[in-house]
């Protein structure tokens, strides 16, 4: 219920003529500038920040392609962040664009609101793949972690990106604005969404990266039927290989350990698919862990498959 009221306490509050885009003081913590919307109003979910990376360079006289990525407080600056680490995408992508290593880009990073993170990004057609004694069974699960799957808000927050944010970007910035230009990229549970996000929504993005996907959905528990219901769902609903990309990849230590088993499943889809290695990846990196340090530190890897 506190959900809801929230959403519709941000709906009645702001309003896209609200929108106000202010100067991030950069004082030598990222590379570049940032643009920042506070509080970006949406009648689909609860308003958030939402960062626009632009490189040094940036002219409104080119016009650049487009990545939008999830977590977006945890992207550029390692000094505001929960675990002081950070993906270092501003220095990533400057270091590679000076070395025409990959096309000119722009990052729209979406902030997430960590209470109901998982909400946002657990893929909800995905969920109707499970059966009622399986649907029932994760739900139960999830409650012992204080997490409501009944609440899942993953197409409303893809309504958001979609009908909300990149109109927005698109009339304010100096941006393609078609699929072949606009990319979509997480780690962990934004792995998750932004493969959700290139399956929904296929004519607005033609490329994906889901770094260390969070296959399991929730935490690791035996007999758990939530990463075959994902597979089905990629199945099912991955686009056309001829006219899209896909990167996926994990590590071996912690968290991402849980994700080894599935590497034989997410390539036999693939493979089904019709994807080939000029349009798809799905990479293991030995003892690489789930933190912004393993990412940052892999991440020249997609943008270069993504954006060469």
């Amino acid at each position: 219920m506190k959900f809801w009221f929230l959403i519709a306490f941000s709906c009645m509050c702001f309003s896209q003529e609200n929108i106000k885009i202010s100067d991030l003081q950069n004082n030598n913590d990222f590379v570049g500038q940032i643009k920042r919307i506070e509080n970006f109003p949406s009648k689909y979910v609860v308003s958030r920040t939402v960062d626009v990376w632009l490189p040094k360079t940036y002219s409104e006289t080119k016009k650049y392609q487009v990545l939008y990525m999830h977590d977006g407080q945890m992207l550029f600056d390692g000094k505001t962040t929960w675990n002081k680490q950070e993906w270092g995408v501003d220095e990533k992508i400057d270091s590679l664009t000076q070395k025409k290593a990959i096309k000119e880009v722009i990052v729209v990073a979406v902030w997430n609101i960590p209470t109901i993170r998982h909400l946002n990004y657990f893929p909800q057609k995905a969920f109707d793949f499970l059966s009622d004694t399986d649907k029932k069974f994760v739900i139960d699960e999830a409650k012992k972690i204080n997490l409501d799957l009944t609440q899942i808000s993953s197409d409303s927050y893809l309504k958001f990106l979609v009908s909300e944010v990149k109109p927005f970007i698109d009339s304010h910035f100096s941006v393609y604005t078609d699929k072949e230009n606009t990319t979509i990229m997480g780690s962990s549970m934004g792995g998750l969404i932004s493969m959700y996000a290139l399956c929904e929504y296929p004519d607005v993005f033609g490329k994906a990266a889901c770094l260390s996907t969070h296959w399991i959905g929730l935490k690791n528990v035996e007999n758990n039927p939530i990463s075959n219901a994902f597979f089905k769902y990629l199945m099912a609903k991955l686009p056309n290989p001829k006219t899209h990309k896909i990167y996926f990849d994990f590590g071996t230590k912690t968290l991402d350990a849980e994700y080894v088993r599935h590497e034989k499943d997410v390539n036999d889809i693939l493979k089904a698919k019709g994807f080939d290695a000029s349009n798809s990846k799905n990479l293991k990196f030995e003892n690489a862990d789930h933190t912004e340090k393993s990412w940052n530190k892999r991440l020249e890897i997609p943008l270069q498959f993504l954006f060469k």
